[in-house]
């Protein structure tokens, strides 16, 4: 077996330590599945190494998403799986020589217990809470409460001055391509080489003279040249459209997040308000350069959502560069 240490192992050691205690006062006998459907699939000095160990330690590394499946078959699942057998060995070397019996593994253990508790409560508010019904729900809501803008799709072409900007419009009169002077002669160098596609856009997403300059533009229609941030301007207009909805699968991701972030929120809400906290620390904490605003309490799984999006009108990549020259 090959031996794999890294730094994520060596993190893990309090967890992979507290997890052997638990284990070795298990008997042959004890032995049942942690959770419905799972195998064993390997055995440390006889104890049973679960599916569902190297599926947690494969999620705690970001190799799967929450809720991914992976397959024992794959070299992925042996790996991780080569990973958790080594976390057990040295958790049990460690225990041998009696570093779990020292106030510091005491500590440390006792805050990966709380931590895994407080998972596990939130896992289950969350599951019980979070139901198709209510993502369907919240997302259906915000249809009705979004108000839909309208959105253009154009070319740009970008140039320092207004004289090299009526040389593109002389150009494009007498049929030259808009995309191969976009190529050869805008400077954004975001959108040259695309053939100066800023792709669909909300007017509220570009500088108001964009705005200005297409309120009255058709497809088809060059517009300019007009002055922008960088230089001179001119747009082709490809499309114009009422902005396009997201629909209930592209919106579900952030639907999820914003559900669990409240349903966390409530939780803690309720916890605080039923508990007795006495802070023993200055009234006016210093604040560090960079650190979060989220309370460090805060659980891992309720960074601040804001209100799901279901439409479409954020600006493209492009449109944003654009807006900042």
């Amino acid at each position: 077996m090959n031996i794999l240490v890294n730094p994520r192992l060596l993190a893990a050691l309090g967890l992979g330590l507290m997890l052997t205690l638990a284990a070795c006062g298990r008997t042959p006998a004890d032995e049942r599945p942690p959770q419905p459907g799972d195998i064993v699939v390997a055995r440390v000095s006889g104890d049973p190494v679960w599916a569902s160990d190297v599926k947690r330690e494969a999620v705690a590394q970001g190799l799967i998403g929450e809720g991914e499946p992976l397959d024992p078959s794959t070299v992925l699942f042996r790996r991780v799986l080569d990973e958790v057998i080594d976390q057990e060995l040295l958790a049990r070397e460690a225990e041998r020589q009696g570093l779990d019996d020292t106030p510091l593994a005491q500590q440390r253990l006792e805050a990966a217990r709380k931590r895994i508790l407080g998972d596990m409560l939130v896992e289950t508010v969350v599951d019980d809470a979070i139901t198709s019904r209510a993502v369907e729900e919240l997302y259906n809501e915000q249809r009705r409460l979004t108000e839909q803008s309208e959105e253009f799709r154009a070319r740009m072409i970008l140039v320092r001055t207004r004289e090299e900007a009526d040389a593109v419009m002389t150009l494009l009169a007498n049929g030259a391509s808009f995309e191969a002077l976009a190529a050869d002669r805008s400077i954004d160098e975001s959108t040259r080489f695309n053939g100066g596609d800023l792709d669909y856009f909300t007017a509220d997403t570009m500088p108001p003279v964009f705005g200005r300059a297409l309120t009255s533009a058709r497809a088809g229609d060059t517009v300019g040249p007009f002055q922008a941030e960088g230089g001179w301007a001119v747009l082709r207009v490809e499309d114009r459209r009422q902005e396009q909805p997201l629909t209930l699968d592209q919106a579900r991701p952030q639907i999820l997040r914003f559900l669990t972030y409240d349903q966390v929120r409530q939780l803690l809400e309720r916890l605080r308000g039923r508990a007795e906290i006495e802070i023993l620390l200055p009234d006016d904490p210093l604040t560090v350069p960079g650190a979060p605003e989220e309370p460090a309490s805060a659980p891992r799984r309720a960074a601040q959502a804001p209100a799901p999006a279901t439409t479409s009108g954020t600006a493209p990549e492009t449109a944003q560069s654009t807006a900042a020259q």
